[in-house]
């Protein structure tokens, strides 16, 4: 009994007859019983029936929504089965797989079933990193376009309004700075799902970001997260504050629990799955693309030159391929940091802001990447900014000679340095690079079999770990419209392009036309 009281936070002299507790402190106290000997053990049969759900979800078969475009694999759907038996009962929980794995199509396919099973649904929020913000919306347009997603962005006034006409059966995104910048304006409404991505991000217990997550008003909230303790059991302890507040005690009596103890009380509330777990229901290799949005400055000159080219294209019916294709490649190098060309720039690039977010989280989870970029400069920007921040990196371009080539390899499969930068001239073919697991490929190619060489860098004979191949595309841009292309052409460019051949060059003047006078910035 006194084991209880402790877990519960009540002195002896102020017990009654009866106590009232949150569901999840009942699931502590069934546990704590159960595992005490000669402890009396009388519960009622629907406490028993809701321990059984809780404890054995997978024993519990839920529908998988209609409105979802995508096979899940088993693993994801047990994942999904989990997410559904907690938010059941109102509960949350950490779904804390592995990066890769697919923890967002999870997530999105719990939220399409709690849509398609209601009728007024109240709204769901997911807060995010500002850099996921457009990944989050094009994986909800990719995996479940049906449902109505919003992004809360742009100024104060525009977040407000649309802060004060959320919608039911709507899912809302967010980033953790707006969040804390908008809380108060959140107060009168009530969520019935918020999903916290990233969520080390509210690993401190007293920062303005982690208070304005425990302010909104919600039902259940899930946080995903690869790494959700990274430092200290305080962080895991503030999380769950976040998720259920009062799950854990005090956080001076929850220093003195034994890990066996926090083990046992986290355990139906965190799934965490790695890939070898679950290496056999994965492919030999993932690809995701991440979305990035430009900066403001960054869309201004995006959208001047762009306006230029389409003039010039407008006036001139003779404009030849080299003309063209050299709007492509200023377009696509503004994607990448506008001071590629442009002189005295200074307005920053979101895509590059993505990448060192990107490099941040692979590093937390132990990763270990490669970097491509056609653009030697580009490479160099990357390398400033990472020379800033103090992380250490190869780098191979052209100009390597093939001697250090080899040092340079075998080094980083040695385990050397967990970032290498490659030019494409440098590392696209030829290279044995399985100490990586993680290619990030910062320019959008055209030839897709260019891509499949770069990826084949790490993905080989020899690697052990499943590869995840990153593609960046800038939002709404030139890079958006060539990667439609691509995905129509796909069925012809094994017939169409030779080895070594761009896609661009098997496009006709009027398809080059069309790519830069239809791109539009929305």
């Amino acid at each position: 009994m006194e084991r209880i009281l402790t877990l519960i936070d009540i002195r002896k002299k102020d017990l009654t007859t009866e106590v009232h507790v949150p569901l999840y402190r009942g699931l502590q106290i069934y546990d704590t019983i159960a595992s005490t000997p000669n402890e009396n053990r009388k519960f009622t049969r629907s406490f028993r029936h809701l321990i059984e759900d809780i404890t054995a979800f997978q024993e519990e078969i839920f529908t998988l929504p209609t409105n979802i475009q995508a096979e899940l694999r088993d693993y994801q759907i047990v994942g999904f089965e989990w997410m559904k038996s907690l938010a059941k009962y109102q509960l949350g929980g950490i779904l804390a797989d592995d990066m890769g794995l697919g923890k967002t199509l999870q997530t999105i396919t719990f939220l399409a079933s709690e849509i398609e099973g209601a009728e007024a649904l109240d709204p769901i929020l997911i807060v995010t990193p500002a850099s996921l913000l457009y990944n989050w919306q094009n994986e909800f347009e990719k995996f479940a376009p049906a449902l109505k997603v919003q992004i809360i962005d742009g100024n104060k006034q525009n977040r407000e309004t649309i802060i004060a006409n959320l919608e039911s059966n709507a899912v809302y995104l967010i980033s953790y700075p707006s969040l804390r910048q908008d809380i108060t304006s959140f107060q009168e409404h009530t969520f019935s799902s918020v999903i916290l991505d990233e969520s080390q991000a509210v690993k401190n217990y007293h920062t303005k970001i982690s208070q304005a997550v425990r302010a909104l008003h919600r039902y259940q909230t899930f946080a995903l997260s690869g790494t959700p303790l990274e430092n200290n059991l305080d962080e895991l302890w503030t999380i769950f504050q976040t998720l259920m507040p009062g799950f854990f005690p005090s956080l001076r009596k929850f220093k003195l629990l034994e890990n066996d103890q926090i083990a046992r009380m986290i355990r139906p509330f965190l799934l965490r799955r790695i890939k070898q777990d679950v290496l056999k229901e994965l492919p030999d290799k993932i690809e995701t693309n991440l979305y990035s949005e430009l900066t403001e400055e960054q869309k201004v000159v995006y959208l001047a030159y762009l306006e230029r080219i389409q003039t010039e294209l407008a006036q001139d019916d003779e404009t030849n391929r080299m003309k063209l294709l050299a709007g492509l490649t200023r377009l696509r190098q503004i994607c990448c940091d506008p001071t590629l060309f442009v002189d005295g720039y200074q307005g920053g690039s979101g895509k590059l802001l993505q990448l060192l977010d990107t490099i941040q989280t692979a590093r937390e989870n132990g990763k270990r990447m490669l970097i491509f970029s056609q653009f030697t400069s580009m490479l160099g920007i990357i390398q400033s900014e990472l020379n800033k921040i103090g992380m250490e990196y190869f780098y191979m371009d052209g100009q390597t000679p093939s001697k250090e080539r080899v040092n340079l390899v075998n080094a980083f499969n040695e385990g050397g340095k967990d970032i290498f930068l490659i030019s494409l001239k440098a590392g696209g073919t030829g290279l044995n690079l399985t100490g990586a697991d993680t290619v990030i490929l910062y320019d959008l190619w055209w030839n897709p079999a260019v891509e499949e060489q770069a990826a084949s860098r790490a993905h080989r004979i020899g690697q052990k770990n499943v590869v995840q191949v990153i593609r960046m595309v800038a939002k709404g841009t030139i890079e958006e419209r060539i990667f439609d292309l691509q995905k129509k052409k796909q069925a012809l460019i094994d017939d169409i392009i030779q080895p070594g051949e761009k896609l661009l060059n098997t496009l006709s003047v009027d398809e080059l036309k069309a790519l830069l006078l239809e791109n539009r910035k929305e």
